[in-house]
This record gives C-alpha cells, structure tokens and sequence, in this order.
C-alpha cells in the first residue's frame, strides 16, 4: 500500500491505536513497549502485512530529529538538579568518555573481524555508542523500578545527555570515512566547537525562554505548551545554524527550564510528557517502515557477534574506565553497564551513512537495526531481574517519590493555611511564578474584596488579599512564610488539618 494524502491520517490513526493497545499488555509478557512499537511498524511494511512501501532515509531522518528534540527537552524539563548534582560528575564522564571508550572499542573490534576500514569501524561504533533515552526513560518508568542509592539519576542523566557525542562522533568518523585523507586529530577542533557553543546556547537559551514564557502575557493557557515549543525549535535550529551541538542544547534547556518557576508549568511539563510518548511511537513505527527484515537475515550472525560484544565487553569497559575516579560499589558499575540500553537514536544516527552515500550504508543500517533490537529485547526484558541479581534492587515500599512525581501529582494536601497579604509586603504587585513558592505547596485560591479567584502564575499580588494555600505537610509552612517574606510564628498562626 503507497501512502497518500487520502490514506495517510487513517493509516496513522490505526498503526498508532494499535501500538499503545499492544503496549498496554506488552509487560504481562515481560516485552518493553518499544519493541511492540517496532514490530507494529515493521508488520505494516512492505515486507509485512500492511504492505506500505516506506523507502525513504532523508524523511526517516527528519521525523528522527523533531522526535529526538521533543524526547530530549522532555527529559531535561524532568531532571531535578537536586537529584542529579551529587552524581553530575558521574553522568557527564559516562555520557562524554564512556560514550568514547564504547564507540573505539567496538569500532576497533569491527574492524579486527570484518572488511571494514578502521574509519568505518569507527563510524558503527559511534552509531551505537549511546544508550537510548526513550528506551532508559520508558522501560525504568514503565517498570517502575527502585534503586539504591543513586543508581536510577545517574541512569537518567547518562542517558539523557549522552545523545549529543554519540552524535558529534557519528559526524566526525562519517566525515573521516567520506574524506579518509584527513587525520584523526581533525576531529578536536570540531569537538570544541559542538560542545561549547552548544553547552553555552544550552543554557542562554534556557534563560531567555524563561524571561520569554513568564513576561508574555497570553490569553489562553493552551497556548503556553505550544510557546516552549517554539522556543524548543528555536535553540536546536540556532545552535546548529552557529556550529554547536543542537541536542546537547535543547537537553540543557530543558534542564535549565525544569527547574526555575515558570507560568503554567504543570501544564507545560505534561504537555511535553505526553508529547515525548508519542515522538517515541511515531519514531519507532517509521523506523520500522523503514527497515526490510529480508536485509536483516543475511548479516544476523555478524549482528550477534557484534551485540555480544558491545553488551559484554565494549559497555562495560565504557562504564568501567569512565567511573574509575570515582567511588563506587562494583556491583553498581555493572548494572550501569548492563543498562545500555540501544534503541530508536542509534537506528536515526544510521540513516546519516545513507544519505551520505558511502559504499557500507545499507550494512551499517542493516547491523545498527539489529543491534538495537536486540539491545532492548535482551537488556530491556532483564532489568528487574539483574537489578535483584545484583543486589541493587529496593523494596516497592522503599521508593522515594522523585521531585519531578511530586510536583505533577494532584493528590490531596493535608494541610491548609489563610494568608493575609499587608500593607508593603514584599510580595505585592508581584506575580506568583515570582514568588518562587516551595514545590509542594499550592496557592488554590485568594479572597479579594470579598470575591474568590482562581489563580494562576501571572496572576499579581495585591495587598489585604488573603490566599488559601494547600502544602503536604508542616515542613512546608515556613518555607511559604518565608516566600512571601512574612515572619512564622507557630504558636500564634492558626492552622487547620484537612
């Protein structure tokens, strides 16, 4: 079947109504979610029974990318940098060096065992050198998983910021095998390049977005969501227009985001949420349209070699060298190590051998599908099982809630306070997002002139308004006080439990 214009939204509809139906029940049989996405879009090819021809990389590419900025802006907005800034040095090493010592090691390893030069060694092992944050942030989420110590931001981290050097090194080794008279030190400049600009677009962007969402007034609160998506574009296409890493940038504003005050920003944080689920739906179902399983049999004994290194050797000596400087139990490392997963990025980066024409594209693609799958299939349905193996597994019960759960969750609080704002306080005039108010207190509603209003972000501050302010517990009575710069006097403030 040729996709149209005519068929085109029917198509869709029903290849993605199957995929979150067969995602639904994928984990009673202990099969990640994506791989049912996979298969869906594969089951709908031209070697399928759906019998859509879909031969085209350069799309393929693109709907990779947009999907990849919405996957990775969704994980920077839900990293916590309270979370993440005791192991932050660990993820950068694992998500810079451990990407490094994965993409030679395995390069090197292809090269030793096959007709490839050591170029295009070099460029497979870059290809597959990241873990997948669709795949890490889905199946850890999905099963729901608790970790010891800090096991699960490390993972989340590395995952999420590793994309852009397995990127950068992609574009460099492609660059080395199209023109294979340049050295390998040609490659440095290049890297400075990526990585600074990016790393500083990252945050500048980060805090203009800020200044843009909060000072723009708009009339409806839909329209926020579809801001950050512009601005989103925005810092992918600039930087990469200036020469830095578009990835690594929209993951730093992300990350910037997240974590400042922000108008509507419960709004905005599930809006992208459900979003990234989709990018990961639409971008498996393509690169499953893409792929023509009758290629895959032929390189299926290579395939295997390959996984079994990079899941057993190339991985673990990545995650090994990378976190040596650092103190940390072995068992830790090795279930780091076995969580690498590969997933939809590394089937994107494949697709840049093929529109650049080289000699071992469709082979390369050919072995970076099959690793992937397997990557998934094999590590993804085992994480649960190695995390108790390892002994680095806790107890449901034990896990604590994230601060990114805690802000979105809309369950009761227990507790409800009346504020009367006086004569010039600090907080008249003031917008609420200003008022940097703890994360787990709400203001639900304020009496002005003996009429309630629904607030919201923009809403200002006037004085003798009284807000009714919902918080989960007495640690955060003071720290609303404190907000609001008014004193807290425990034994003369009333208070009420709800």
């Amino acid at each position: 079947m040729d996709i149209t214009t005519e068929n085109v939204l029917l198509i869709g509809s029903l290849l993605l109504l199957i995929s979150i139906l067969a995602g639904k029940t994928s984990y009673k049989f202990g099969v990640p979610t994506l791989i049912l996405f996979l298969s869906v879009g594969i089951l709908a090819g031209s070697e399928g029974i759906g019998k859509i021809e879909f031969d085209d990389p350069q799309l393929a590419q693109f709907i990779g990318i947009v999907s990849l900025n919405f996957i990775l802006f969704s994980g920077g907005l839900d990293t916590n940098w309270r979370s993440i800034k005791p192991i932050l040095w660990h993820g950068i090493s694992l998500s810079t060096l451990g990407v490094l010592f994965t993409a030679v090691s395995l390069g090197t390893f292809v090269w030793a065992i096959t007709d490839f030069t050591i170029y295009e060694g070099l460029l497979l092992g870059a290809i597959v050198s990241s873990t997948d944050a669709a795949a890490v942030f889905s199946i850890l989420r999905s099963k729901n998983m608790a970790l010891k110590a800090n096991i699960r931001p490390t993972l989340e981290l590395e995952s999420g910021s590793n994309d852009p050097m397995a990127y950068f090194l992609t574009i460099a080794f492609l660059g080395l095998v199209v023109n294979q008279d340049q050295s390998l030190l040609s490659i440095i400049p290049l890297f400075l390049q990526q990585i600074l600009i990016g790393a500083a677009l990252g945050f500048l962007f980060g805090k203009l977005s800020k200044i843009i969402i909060n000072k723009i007034t708009l009339d409806f609160e839909g329209l926020y969501p579809v801001l950050a998506v512009a601005l989103m574009f925005l810092v992918f296409s600039a930087t990469d227009r200036l020469g830095g890493n578009g990835f690594l940038a929209v993951y730093l504003a992300g990350v910037y985001l997240g974590n400042q005050d922000l108008i509507h920003k419960r709004t905005i944080m599930r809006f992208f949420d459900g979003v990234a689920w989709l990018m990961q739906i639409v971008l498996f179902l393509t690169l499953g349209l893409l792929v023509y399983p009758s290629d895959i049999v032929p390189i299926v004994g290579l395939g295997i070699l390959i996984s079994v290194f990079l899941i057993f050797i190339a991985r673990p000596i990545g995650v090994m060298l990378s976190l040596a400087p650092f103190k940390m139990k072995m068992r830790r490392r090795w279930y780091i190590s076995w969580v690498g997963l590969r997933g939809a990025v590394p089937i994107v980066f494949a697709t840049y051998p093929l529109l650049a024409g080289i000699e071992k594209a469709h082979m390369i693609f050919n072995i970076v599908f099959f690793v992937s799958l397997t990557s998934v299939l094999v590590q993804g349905t085992t994480l649960s099982k190695v995390a108790h193996w390892l002994h680095v597994a806790l107890p449901k019960k034990a896990k604590k809630i994230s601060p990114v759960d805690a802000f979105l969750a809309d369950g009761t609080k227990s507790l409800i306070r009346e504020i009367t704002i006086p004569s010039e306080n600090f907080s008249v005039g003031k917008r609420i997002v200003d008022l940097h108010f703890p994360r787990n207190a709400i203001i639900a509603m304020i009496s002005r002139n003996g009429k309630f209003l629904t607030p919201n972000g923009a809403t200002q501050i006037e004085e003798d308004d009284t807000l009714i302010v919902l918080m989960e517990n007495q640690r955060n009575i003071e720290a609303v006080y404190n907000s609001l710069h008014l004193n807290y006097d425990p034994e003369t403030e009333d208070e009420n439990n709800l």
